[in-house]
């Protein structure tokens, strides 16, 4: 192994799943030591809600300009124990296979060496906060608030999501928004009172129906109901069924009209009731101008390096850019390394993408 895939190797072998706060703050507790001595100022938040620590990093003039906002999260989704098991750390050629080592470790790690890098070597010229977060695998929850605050007059958000298609990095990210839906009908005897019942089930595959057909492919819009539960016994018509639906969206005038439409809906089964709640997660992360000055700023400095930097079309995947770009500062995802496999039994990072990567956030950090 090289020096950086052994560095990397340290982070990952620290399982980290977003639920295992112990597990979390021991990740925090790696970046900390990373930085200590040097001229770099650290708050750590404590964590609620039964999460992890949010660790604050600040270093750079303080001059009076508006900061750089970096953001990583050090949770991932694999739960503690898939290091010895069905992901084992290892290299095969350019593959660094690893839980969380694509989504996010690798890109949150080569994202702090340049930060230090740029920092040691007098390149800043304006303050930077590096922020690491604990929750951004189950939508950011706790961070959020923190995020946004520290978003709002920034010069720029630098995100160290993993690379998409070949290196590709990340300049709009559709919006997305979660519900539940809850359904009670009437019990009966399934075989002695049929008629007497009211199905749970039968409506919530109305429902399903219902909600599916909302995904509109040419605009932008899908819905997915990923969880359907109900029913107790095969000879008792179901009192209660419950849904989880998924939507993703391009635009804010969208993402309205889909919740509108959702908390909209109404029983088509007579004597039964739907109880809907939920909304946006994440806003839509828009391609701006602004964004895309980002952008040819980054292609410009990447073509310096030795490589050629390209972005990929609006993805269905949500991240915390969704919550500085909704506030109109420019960002740009997808910082991180190239690989493959986020959130898979075969999650890998290419070795070879882990210095163009680091060069390319210094040279960001340097010039913005």
């Amino acid at each position: 192994m090289t020096s950086a895939t052994e560095a990397i190797s340290v982070w990952v072998r620290q399982e980290s799943q977003s639920q295992d706060a112990a597990g979390v703050n021991a990740m925090m507790d790696l970046v900390a030591a990373e930085v200590a001595g040097q001229a770099i100022s650290t708050e750590r938040i404590a964590g609620r809600e039964g999460l992890g620590d949010h660790l604050v990093l600040r270093a750079g003039p303080q001059n009076g300009q508006a900061p750089v906002l970096v953001l990583s999260h050090l949770d991932t989704v694999h739960p503690k124990g898939t290091i010895n098991g069905p992901l084992p750390l290892r290299v095969e050629g350019d593959k660094f296979y690893g839980p969380g080592l694509y989504d996010m470790k690798a890109g949150a790690w080569l994202a702090l060496q340049a930060f230090r890098e740029a920092l040691s070597e007098g390149l800043l010229t304006r303050p930077v906060t590096f922020i690491f977060t604990a929750d951004e695998e189950i939508g950011s929850p706790t961070s959020r608030a923190l995020i946004e605050a520290e978003a709002k007059g920034a010069r720029a958000a630098l995100i160290t999501e993993p690379a998409r298609q070949g290196g590709r990095i990340v300049t709009a990210r559709k919006g997305t928004a979660s519900f539940e839906m809850e359904i009670e009908g009437r019990a009966a005897h399934a075989g002695v009172n049929h008629a007497l019942g009211r199905s749970a089930l039968r409506e919530a595959a109305h429902q399903v129906l219902t909600l599916e057909g909302m995904t509109d492919y040419e605009a932008g819009t899908t819905i997915n109901v990923g969880q359907l539960k109900g029913g107790t016994v095969t000879n008792v018509v179901p009192q209660f069924a419950s849904l989880k639906i998924d939507g993703r969206v391009s635009s804010l005038a969208a993402g309205e009209d889909l919740v509108r439409r959702v908390l909209a809906l109404t029983p088509r089964t007579p004597d039964t009731t739907l109880h809907i709640r939920g909304g946006m997660n994440r806003p839509p992360y828009e391609k701006t101008p602004e964004v895309a000055a980002l952008f040819d700023l980054a292609k410009g400095l990447a073509a310096e390096i030795g490589f050629t930097l390209e972005d990929v079309p609006m993805t269905g995947g949500g991240s915390d850019g969704n919550f500085t770009a909704a506030l109109g500062v420019p960002t740009l995802d997808g910082l991180g390394i190239d690989g493959d496999g986020a959130h898979t039994l075969q999650e890998h990072g290419l070795i070879s993408s882990i210095a163009p990567r680091q060069a390319l956030m210094k040279a960001l950090l340097r010039s913005l």
